[in-house]
């Protein structure tokens, strides 16, 4: 406290209020009511207390009153104060006549109502509206239906300059007047201005980017908004009465940004994995899995045809069966002479609509092979191309569905015979383990686990009966195996085999099986298990979804000043990619190179050819050389090694996933990996209900407070004890059943001193010392030893060996189970006991690295093992967010004190600076912020005060008289200035201002900054920008 006063130029005096600032009336009006009363604002009550104390305090003073009313009477006055400045601080809060706390200063800053998150990051906007959603399914991707009203009214200004222009009217006053007349001219001129202007679609909640989107608008009638049916994953919409909102860009940047930026056709991919967000689903997949399917004996079998144009022909005459096996010679732009391809008429008609490079697909499309040739045809044509493939498998997907015919009876569910006979053989065991209960020979728990393994078996068994029995050529089999429905095959065992077992609210399966399917129906007791478990997914639903939105909340104010600042930070550590434990993350080799930057030359071991060059990305090609070279290892740069002070760089991060190539300079990769984080979590707490509560199917309750445990740095439930040392490992039991593990280790250690170039060295070469020895001075300083033993002098170094015996115990509590045994050798940071590690452990024992990827490897489990896939570089820059701190140990010749915090980058810097003037350095160690504790730590005390604890980051920031460089981009937002991400970051406006072309790209400078010392504006000046660029205004 005092050193912050020191260096903020802050008086203590100043400290203490002698006069007390009054807001002006307009900020705390007073209104006359009907009855004749008045409502005021509560300020007005919390003032009027202070100046009545106060009076009276006067006038007691001037009577010469005893002491002891006096002292009330200060007292009084003192928290009257308080309670104007801060009322919910005091244990009493001050109250109205309705007994309702009373505002006070504080609160109106404060909170999800203060001023900071209503008006100054919540800001509502006008050009908007919104209505029902319903489908077109005549649209193009980049189109979306508004409704004529809505579009007049929305686009009314733009729709009476026309008019004016045009001529209909004279002034803007007669314009309106024909606007409301609602005149035939007036849907003329409305089509040309919607022409010309894109409009912006956004579903609440907006969990990632692609929640909001932009379309070209097609004037439809009737009062709901069409949207295009391949765009709703995107924004998790459905038809069963979601709402949209509208808004309009209006500016001409703003039309240009959302015309190349945020058009649907630019949102192909998902900026969380590079997997297509926009791929045929539902009606769309069945249609080209009942087109491209192939059966024996169909009519026109055996033909041969010139090209795919006759195929269509003759199907069209109706002389060739959609799924009879023909031949087809098939001409490609490189080949003159092709052999004929033996194909279906339904193949050859998919092939049709695709583009010439991506044929001839020739098997059966199922979801997952759509998915794939839209991301092919992504990555070799570009996103106009596919834009216009995923158009014409949705036309040709509705119209073959519509074709098939394909319906669901009753009929279709074939129960088993083999049934009846499964549960009888299952019910003789079951009652067999009950009875071995009975005489003693098992315990409960295992009566239960053989009981639930019975079952578990029995219920699998007749799902495979189902599965034999069912009709290949059912439009039950063709709905679950194309992909079209939830679930695939799951429904179908519940309808036709058995539901299986169940599990209670506590996840616990309950041992009575349900053993009807929904063929035969259910007895009530069945009905009454199936709801117990069922229920608990729709109450915890309502739950999860307020805990994943606090989650995504922490993690974009941790992450939103990451911003790519520089193409390359020159660092010369990455991490390394190991083939053999990437089956443990439940991610493949692939999955975790491609997109990612060679740290160094990548070399084929065998004929030392170079596969990939330093600093290059891997991309597909690179992944196959790599593969067939069988390497390994591969060393890669990553955000988490990143040197930048602030952001990162774009060869750190990588390929941007959701736009494909390199992160462009300016991109926002923090607020992505929050969002990537937040996005399925929010997913797959909304998830757990479809299953209706069978069990085996895992709920995120386990997940979702396991990932909220990673990113707040808490010690885990069960936490596992890990050895501290490397050593053999005894095991003492007590007599009182107590057991101790013991660690024992003796080894020849070395200590090292840096001694600057001008300090005089006071030990010999060779030479034996004890501990405390002096080994180096200068002036008054100086330098011992931590402890004794044998002298090795080098140039600026004095390295001490010296013999160690180190045990440590561990008391192991009775309920854990070991992972050594006795006379076991371990190694420091291995676990000693099951169960989850503690990463702040981690960090203390195995150091920075471990302890980061310890995180992400754990994040990456919870998320992998719900089928979730994200990019390993999302979760990496949060966790460089929360290792990103070193806490001074001892301060050199710096400025800093013990126990400060200081970015990890600054302290590299600020030392390496340090030894280079021959001063002595700082040390530090790193330490672990759980994410609120990282954002509320940040340098930007706007960013901060706006999260959480507002009143206090706001104090604190006072007394230090800190300054805000407005690195992030919440500070920006509070001030009502471009962000400097994407286009607002400042090396565009450069550009646009001075118009030149700019080789280098500095870091970010911000050409304001908040200065609460002196509380004004620092240096405000272009000219800062444009000198950085290299170029003078």
């Amino acid at each position: 406290m005092a050193e912050s006063l020191r260096k903020s130029n802050n008086r203590p005096e100043w400290m203490i209020l002698t006069v007390l600032p009054v807001i002006p009336p307009d900020l705390r009006p007073m209104v006359q009511l009907d009855g004749g009363r008045f409502a005021t604002s509560d300020l007005n009550d919390l003032y009027r207390r202070v100046i009545n104390r106060n009076n009276r305090l006067k006038r007691l003073l001037d009577l010469g009153a005893p002491d002891v009313i006096v002292r009330n009477e200060k007292r009084m006055l003192q928290e009257a104060v308080d309670s104007l400045i801060d009322n919910s601080r005091r244990g009493k809060a001050v109250s109205s006549r309705g007994r309702r706390q009373l505002k006070s200063l504080s609160d109106m800053l404060k909170g999800k109502q203060g001023r900071f998150r209503r008006n100054l990051l919540g800001k509502r906007v006008d050009y908007s509206g919104r209505s029902v959603i319903v489908i077109g399914p005549t649209l193009e991707l980049h189109q979306c239906g508004l409704p004529k009203g809505m579009a007049l009214e929305l686009f009314r200004p733009f729709v009476i300059q026309k008019l004016v222009e045009y001529n209909y009217a004279n002034n803007v006053k007669g314009a309106k007047r024909i606007v409301e007349q609602r005149r035939p001219e007036v849907w003329e001129v409305l089509e040309e201005v919607i022409h010309t202007r894109p409009i912006l679609l956004n579903r609440a909640p907006t969990l990632h980017r692609l929640g909001i989107q932009a379309f070209e608008p097609i004037l439809v009638e009737g009062s709901a908004i069409q949207i295009h049916p391949l765009v709703c994953s995107a924004f998790n919409a459905d038809f069963d009465g979601d709402q949209m909102a509208v808004h309009i860009p209006l500016s001409d940047k703003a039309v240009k940004e959302a015309r190349d930026l945020m058009l649907s056709t630019r949102n192909i991919l998902l900026p969380s994995n590079g997997e297509p967000v926009v791929s045929p689903t539902k009606d769309m997949v069945l249609g080209v899995y009942y087109l491209t399917m192939e059966e024996s004996g169909r009519k026109g079998e055996g033909k041969v045809f010139t090209d795919i144009d006759e195929v269509a022909l003759a199907y069209a005459l109706d002389k060739v069966d959609i799924h009879a096996k023909i031949r087809v010679l098939h001409y490609t732009s490189s080949a003159k002479e092709t052999s004929p391809i033996e194909t279906t008429v339904g193949r050859a008609l998919f092939n049709q609509i695709l583009p010439e490079p991506l044929r001839f697909v020739n098997k059966v499309l199922d979801k997952g092979s759509l998915k794939d040739l839209v991301y092919v045809s992504y990555s070799k044509l570009g996103p106009d191309i596919t834009a216009k493939l995923v158009d014409d498998i949705k036309k040709i997907g509705f119209k073959y569905a519509t074709r098939s015919g394909t319906t669901i009876s009753v009929s279709d569910i074939n129960v088993p015979g083999e049934k009846k006979d499964i549960l009888n053989r299952v019910t003789e065991q079951v009652a067999k383990a009950e009875q071995q209960y009975r005489r003693g020979l098992i315990t409960d728990e295992e009566r239960y686990i053989k009981t639930v393994q019975l079952w578990t078996e029995a219920t699998d068994e007749v799902t495979d009966a189902v599965r034999r029995a069912i009709d290949p050529e059912s439009p039950i089999k063709i709905m679950a195996d194309s992909g079209a429905t939830k679930g695939g095959f799951q429904p179908i065992r519940q309808l036709a085999g058995m539901r299986g077992l169940m599990a209670d609210p506590s996840g616990r399966i309950i041992a009575l099986p349900i053993r009807s399917n929904f063929r035969e129906g259910l007895t009530a007791l069945e009905y009454f298990i199936s709801t117990h478990g069922a229920r608990k997914g729709l109450a915890d639903t309502a739950l999860r979804t307020a805990d994943a939105g606090y989650l995504t909340r922490r993690l974009v104010d941790v992450s939103q000043d990451v911003i790519i600042n520089q193409l390359d930070c020159k660092t010369k550590s990455g991490i390394i990619i190991d083939k053999r434990n990437s089956p443990g993350l439940g991610e493949s080799f692939k999955e975790r190179l491609m997109g990612r930057v060679s740290l160094k030359k990548i070399v084929d071991k065998k004929t030392g050819e170079v596969l990939v060059e330093k600093n290059k990305m891997i991309g597909e090609t690179d992944y196959q050389a790599i593969e067939k070279a069988g390497l390994e290892k591969v060393h890669v740069r990553s955000p988490l090694h990143c040197q930048l002070e602030h952001g990162i760089c774009s060869l750190c991060y990588g390929s941007d996933m959701g736009r494909g190539g390199p992160a462009q300079i300016g991109a926002a990769v923090g607020i992505i990996a929050a969002q990537s984080i937040g996005e399925p979590g929010t997913q797959l707490t909304l998830r757990t209900f479809h299953t209706g509560g069978v069990a085996g199917v895992e709920d995120i309750t386990h997940g979702l407070p396991r990932v909220q445990e990673l990113f707040e740095a808490r010690n885990p439930k069960g936490e596992a004890i890990i050895s501290d040392l490397d050593g053999r490992a005894e095991l003492i039991i007590h007599d009182d059943g107590s057991r101790i593990v013991k660690v024992v280790s003796s080894e020849v250690r070395k200590d090292e001193y840096e001694v600057p170039g001008n300090w005089t060295i006071l030990v010999e070469d060779g030479e034996e010392i004890a501990a405390k020895t002096k080994l180096a001075r200068r002036n008054e300083q100086e330098i011992l030893a931590e402890n004794g033993g044998r002298v090795q002098r080098e140039e600026n170094k004095i390295i001490i060996h010296w013999d160690s015996k180190q045990e440590e115990e561990y008391q192991i509590e009775s309920a854990a189970r070991l992972r050594v045994g006795n006379g076991d050798q371990v190694v420091v940071g291995q676990q000693l006991t099951e169960g989850s590690l503690n990463p702040n452990r981690i960090l203390r024992v195995l150091g920075r690295e471990a302890a980061q990827l310890y995180l992400l490897e754990e994040v990456q489990k919870v998320y992998r093992s719900q089928g979730v896939p994200i990019n390993d570089k999302h979760i990496e820059v949060i966790v460089r967010q929360m290792t990103n701190k070193v806490r001074i140990v001892t301060s050199g010749d710096s400025d800093y004190l013990p126990g400060e915090l200081l970015d990890y980058q600054k302290f590299q810097n600020m030392n390496q600076d340090l030894i280079a003037h021959s001063k002595r350095p700082a040390s530090g160690r790193p330490i672990l912020l759980g994410i609120t504790k990282a954002a509320l730590s940040t340098d930007s005390f706007l960013s901060a005060s706006s999260f959480q604890h507002t009143i206090n980051v706001l104090a604190q920031a006072a007394i230090e008289g800190k300054r805000d460089e407005l690195f992030g981009l919440k500070e920006n937002v509070i001030l009502g200035k471009l962000i400097p991400a994407g286009t607002g970051y400042h090396h565009y406006h450069a550009v646009e201002e001075i118009g030149g072309v700019v080789d280098t790209v500095p870091q970010v400078v911000s050409s304001e900054t908040v200065d609460l010392a002196t509380g004004g504006n620092g240096a405000s000046d272009l000219n800062v920008v444009a000198d950085d660029l290299g170029l003078s205004a």
